[in-house]
């Protein structure tokens, strides 16, 4: 009997011994695989940025390949910032015609700039916002604690654009490679038509419909009374104020480019020219003809160019002794009719931005705003000021008010400096920190349309003793 007690005994405290063991273990794995939570107070900080400069397509870029300009652009980026690329967790490019040769162009580039394979890299395609959302991107891979270091950029190579057979002639080449016998490749050859011939021809037009953006500016501009003086001045003032800080060198992101085969260094931009009101008046109208008010001069141009620019925590760059140049604070992006609405981005993203951050329009010490027509900004800035407009559209009480145009885009813009469409965004964020600096200002705004109705609006704060060198 005593003998039963003892096995009985044991028997219990083994088995209370296991069920402990084994409850530790449930309560290990229950640990190890809990999601390490974030809470997203991480201040994300703009250590640095880089772009070449933005040349009208056919220039001096025309014999390179699109990798080549990002591939100076990130190195560029290395040697400003003097970061070891090895500690470079992520990096993300946008691109939007892209070449078939380098799809993934963010890999192709970041390969031939010589960062290690083990690095990813991905590219995105929003239209003009493409290195917004690569830069907000990489902010989200760090605002979840999934990589520490990220590269984001944008290329645009407008001087060599993909142009295709035409579908049937694509269609008849590849049954033609699948044919096996003379019999076959005779019988494919006798369905050949001379008009096949006729290429596919790449257009800035909106697929949903059919429309080019041209056009749809044009509307835009009638539907909110912009006169053609109006876009004319703007355009004006635009070329103006790029011509001054390019004077003033005040372009600190740009980095010279020695091309192979062009004999001086490519140092600055070379589309920023400063007419006359009257010779500017003397064009015609280059998409609604002869009554449209967008010309050649007050629309941006096809441009070739590439960015760059380093974002990571601020604990991050503290740790790698880096000055920051600004705090990547918020962002949004918005969609609306992609006919009627194309290029009102800024108009629907600005007020919502402010909302989100609770500031107002006299909060914001510089503003840069993608200038994809002068007709296009004079519109969002009237509907800004519009109580119809806000209210209709917006579903705000009052309009968001005017302005103060001279916060407003005071280095020029796209109409100006050039528009490679993927590159743009970088230059925004990075005109706006220097801007921030050498104004004496705190809080800027960034904001642009996009392709496809959609738009993005990003606020940024003045780092702490940054520089804009």
């Amino acid at each position: 009997m005593n003998v039963r007690l003892i096995q009985t005994r044991n028997n219990y405290l083994n088995m209370t011994s296991f069920f402990r063991r084994l409850g530790h273990r449930q309560m290990s794995v229950q640990a190890a695989v809990q999601p390490k939570r974030s809470g997203n107070s991480q201040n994300i900080v703009l250590v640095d940025g880089v772009r070449t400069p933005f040349l009208t397509s056919g220039t001096s870029y025309s014999n390179l390949m699109p990798h080549e300009l990002a591939r100076h652009s990130l190195l560029s980026l290395l040697q400003k910032s003097k970061i070891n690329k090895e500690l470079v967790d992520y990096i993300v490019y946008g691109s939007v015609i892209q070449e078939v040769k380098t799809s993934n162009i963010g890999r192709e580039a970041a390969l031939a700039a010589g960062f290690s394979d083990k690095t990813p890299a991905h590219t995105v395609t929003m239209a003009c916002i493409s290195s917004n959302a690569a830069i907000t991107t990489g902010m989200g891979l760090i605002a979840t604690n999934t990589y520490d270091v990220i590269v984001a950029g944008g290329v645009e190579f407008m001087s060599d654009v993909p142009i295709r057979h035409s579908r049937k002639m694509r269609a008849l080449m590849l049954k033609a490679n699948k044919a096996k016998t003379l019999g076959q490749r005779l019988s494919l050859l006798s369905t050949f038509r001379p008009g096949f011939l006729a290429p596919e021809l790449p257009a800035v037009a909106e697929f949903s419909s059919g429309e080019t953006m041209g056009h749809s500016a044009d509307r835009l501009a009638s539907a909110f009374n912009v006169t053609r003086k109006e876009q004319d001045d703007y355009a004006l003032r635009s070329h103006t104020l790029a011509k001054k800080a390019q004077e003033n060198g005040y372009f600190t992101d740009l980095v010279p480019f020695k091309v192979q085969g062009v004999d001086q260094v490519v140092d600055k931009d070379n589309g920023i020219r400063v007419s006359s009101p009257e010779s500017l008046a003397k064009l015609r109208p280059a998409f609604v003809k002869p009554y449209g008010t967008i010309t050649a001069a007050n629309a941006s141009f096809l441009s070739d160019g590439a960015s760059a620019c380093l974002i990571m925590t601020e604990e991050k760059a503290k740790q790698l002794g880096l000055k920051p140049k600004a705090f990547l604070r918020d962002f949004l992006y918005v969609s609306q009719d992609p006919v009627n609405q194309l290029l009102l981005g800024p108009a629907y993203g600005i007020p919502k931005l402010l909302k989100k951050a609770g500031i107002t329009l006299k909060d914001v010490d510089t503003w840069e705003i993608h200038e994809a027509f002068a007709g296009q900004i004079v519109a969002n800035l009237k509907a800004l000021d519009s109580d119809w407009f806000c209210k209709t559209y917006l579903g705000l009480n009052e309009k968001v008010g005017a302005v103060d145009l001279t916060k407003w885009n005071n280095w020029g813009g796209s109409l100006s400096i050039g528009h490679p469409f993927a590159a743009t965004g970088v230059r925004l964020c990075m005109h706006t920190a220097n801007r921030l600096v050498r104004e004496d200002g705190k809080l800027g705004v960034v904001a642009a349309c996009a392709a496809g109705g959609q738009g993005v609006a990003m606020l940024i704060e003045r780092y702490p003793g940054a520089s804009a060198d």
